[in-house]
């Protein structure tokens, strides 16, 4: 935001009323200029003061949608060079090419392997989202036909071609909101005009970045705001000069032609698929919005999902489990009922072994706001007070004849004040510090 707080402050109603969370309009002003609030929490601000503060408010690049329903892929929207000045915001959608002159059965099985590639991790499913679907031949009833098996996956596609074959993609796949690629200064009006009457964004392809100014420029007199930018190098070393100036265009100067996200095609710049990898974790990394390689297999896609998700977690919030009970081995009436925090690292090594101690148990993820065990007990979050409470409210008690509890043991403490808690009906034990310790642990404590 380019305004200051005080300056953001003038412009809010001074009503000081409370009403957006904080006590007032200064201290709302503040967290405004900070990132740390939304304008629209304030239930008082004039038209006037909206439409200044949501122009100076815009993120330096805009955030682009595409595809529908649960694979929308939201690229954009960053602010920041480097993530540990604040975070990144927008994971570029990663994806696969596909084109109308390759094999029925070779597309197919292309796409079965983008269906089936995804991968549990820390609770969360890690998978490419994008297919990207390019006219090799120029017929129109190909293309249909290649969006047509498209359409059987869920992807947000990318529709590579001139107007009048995107025309037959976009009978097929509108209703996804496809990236449609590519403008260039030759075809301009026509791909203008087809992105104006779809409502999708467009990507526009120049030769250098003057070309994508002039052409951006256009695009958005013409009222399409939704750009996607491909600078047009097919080489690492040049294409990686273009992505990593055009960020510091937008992010240190606003310059706003250069405001969009990219999209780069490692399968362009090699035919060797371990480097084609090699040169699109360069590109997640620095900075691209959307990155299309010719194929997915598991041993490139997997490391590309990791580094991602590795760059694009926010580091200022950890990463949390939901709160709840977990079933291991088949737990019956007479299970433990072990406790740990909702710090997904410290849920995934918990619970890896009680599955491998094959002791039937519980898992109760008491949440902790994404703390470690300690680090929660020493914050006030993971006491017997909150260990009882979440006790009671999962009433996991119902399911049980025997009622035994183990708390960590780095937190031994709270065992007198949990045992209050739960009252007699349960034992409360302590189990061991060392999270490799629990398989026998459990076999001594729990012989099944």
């Amino acid at each position: 935001m380019g305004l200051s707080g005080i300056q953001i402050f003038k412009l809010l109603p001074k009503t000081n009323c409370g009403e957006c969370g904080v006590p007032t309009c200064l201290a709302f002003g503040m967290n405004l200029a900070a990132g740390k609030a939304e304008l629209s929490q304030c239930p008082y601000v004039s038209e006037e003061a909206q439409e200044k503060l949501a122009a100076e408010s815009a993120p330096p690049i805009r955030t682009v949608n595409f595809g529908s329903g649960e694979n929308v892929v939201p690229v954009g929207g960053e602010t920041v060079l480097y993530r540990h000045e604040k975070t990144f915001v927008n994971k570029p959608g990663l994806g696969l090419l596909v084109c109308d002159d390759e094999p029925e059965a070779d597309v197919k099985e292309k796409l079965q392997r983008f269906t089936n590639l995804q991968y549990e991790r820390v609770g969360l499913n890690l998978r490419a989202e994008v297919v990207a679907l390019k006219s090799n031949t120029g017929d129109p009833a190909k293309f249909k036909a290649l969006a047509e098996a498209v359409k059987a996956t869920d992807a947000a596609p990318v529709l590579i071609g001139e107007p009048e074959v995107l025309k037959a993609g976009l009978a097929v796949l509108k209703d996804r909101k496809p990236v449609l690629y590519a403008a260039t200064f030759s075809n301009a009006a026509e791909m203008g005009q087809l992105a104006l009457e779809s409502g999708c964004p467009l990507a526009v392809r120049g030769e250098n970045q003057d070309d994508l100014v002039e052409l951006t420029e256009y695009f958005t007199a013409m009222g399409i705001k939704d750009l996607v930018l491909d600078p047009g190098k097919r080489t690492l070393r040049d294409s990686l000069y273009d992505h990593v100036s055009m960020r510091r265009l937008a992010i240190n100067k606003v310059f706003r032609p250069l405001g969009f996200p990219t999209i780069t095609f490692p399968c362009e710049m090699t035919n060797d698929p371990m480097l084609e990898t090699m040169y699109a974790g360069v590109f997640i990394a620095k900075y691209a919005g959307i990155v299309i390689l010719s194929d997915l297999k598991g041993e490139n896609l997997f490391p590309l999902l990791l580094q991602r998700l590795n760059i694009y977690t926010d580091p200022q919030r950890p990463m949390k489990t939901t709160e709840g009970i977990y079933e291991f081995n088949g737990p019956t009436e007479n299970s433990p009922v072990l406790v740990t925090s909702n710090f997904s690292l410290t849920y995934f090594i918990v619970s890896g072994e009680i599955e491998a101690s094959r002791v039937p148990a519980y898992l109760m993820v008491l949440d902790t706001d994404g703390l470690s065990v300690l680090t929660a007990w020493a914050a006030g979050k993971f006491v017997g007070e909150t260990v009882g409470a979440l006790l009671k409210k999962t009433k996991i008690e119902e399911k049980l004849a025997t009622r035994k509890l183990v708390l960590p043991g780095y937190v031994a403490v709270i065992s007198g004040d949990t045992e209050e808690e739960v009252g007699k009906n349960w034992e409360v034990q302590i189990g061991p510090r060392e999270s490799a310790h629990i398989p026998a642990f459990l076999r001594q404590n729990f012989p099944a």
